[in-house]
């Protein structure tokens, strides 16, 4: 999710379970850990384009870091003099779930979250939220705001407002996994009736409030890409794109392993001018784009281009939109 939103939800949990004790600074505290997953984003400068893909949201993101994190931070804490009214459990359990809900949330987006560094580096996706979604946001934020600046720290209904923002956010959450088993669904009827056969089915939230969604339905040679809003019930006009595998055989193996695991699957290749364009479905769906004879099933692809060397160099490039750019 968004900077905005795990630093609320980070200061949710803050005042939820140190509010009346440490006031707004437990919010703050809050807010601060709950982004600290996130500073891999620092490190993204020091690595080549394939590396960095499986450096944000990794080790930051494991079940490992929520761990040892908050015992680091629980210590940190507890040696600071305005948390000393606070037990060191109580700031460990409070480091850890604003950690935990930070990896934790990431997982329903469609980038996925490497949970189990170092044993695995499967990438948990359950693909249900877009990663802004502002009804998610705005009950968490309304709540802790209420709580904050309306009742005083020792008030008995202090943590009512940002109580009720909490669970509102969380049904609605837990709504997108609901919704998103409907979308699948209407997905696999029109499928049918269309006659297109597939084996794996993707679909992907692309707007506010869990309205609009893309279906990406995967056959041995084919993905066929459809847009459903639930606003309109439209019939979905399915586009199938070859995979072209085949363009792949001849490059690095290991940046083609790295490649398919970012996108789990759901790729398509194409050449164009002599280089090589991996489009991945899984982490970008804008819709397909149009230049002429050229068709792309999503905005944003990585360019492989082979060297005089015999390597290969990675570059990645955005269509801006369904006006020709090249």
């Amino acid at each position: 999710m968004d900077s905005l939103t795990q630093a609320a939800l980070g200061a949710a949990i803050g005042e939820a379970l140190l509010g009346k004790k440490l006031g707004h600074k437990a919010a703050l505290a809050g807010a601060v850990i709950a982004t600290i997953p996130d500073l891999d984003v620092l490190l993204l400068p020091l690595y080549n384009d394939l590396d960095r893909i499986s450096i944000h949201r990794g080790y930051s993101h494991s079940i490992l870091f929520t761990v040892l994190g908050a015992f680091l931070f629980a210590y940190i804490l507890n040696r600071i003099k305005w948390t000393k009214t606070a037990s060191y459990w109580k700031l460990w359990l409070f480091s850890f779930l604003a950690l935990f809900t930070h990896v934790l949330l990431d997982t329903f987006t469609s980038y996925g979250t490497q949970l189990f560094l170092p044993i695995t580096d499967w990438r948990v996706s359950f693909d249900s939220i877009s990663i802004v979604d502002p009804v998610y946001t705005l009950p968490l934020l309304i709540g802790l705001i209420v709580s904050l600046f309306i009742y005083k720290k020792k008030h008995k209904r202090r943590n009512l407002p940002n109580t009720l923002g909490l669970i509102i956010s969380s049904v609605y959450l837990l709504f997108t996994l609901a919704n998103k088993q409907h979308i699948q669904n209407v997905m696999y009827d029109q499928l049918e009736s269309q006659g297109i056969s597939h084996y794996r089915l993707l679909t992907v939230p692309v707007a506010i409030g869990n309205t609009a969604w893309y279906g990406v339905a995967k056959d041995d040679k084919q993905l066929h890409i459809g847009r459903y809003s639930l606003l309109e019930k439209n019939p979905i006009d399915f586009e199938s794109f070859d995979i072209n595998d085949q363009l792949l055989e001849e490059l690095d193996p290991y940046l083609v392993d790295r490649l398919k695991w970012f996108a789990q699957g759901f790729y398509t290749v194409a050449e164009y001018e002599g280089k090589i364009r991996l489009y991945n479905m899984q982490c970008d769906m804008q819709g397909v784009r149009s230049f002429g004879d050229y068709k792309a099933p999503t905005a944003f692809y990585y360019e492989i281009e082979p060297l005089e060397s015999g390597e290969f160099r990675l570059d990645s490039g955005m269509h801006s939109s369904d006006v020709a750019d090249e």
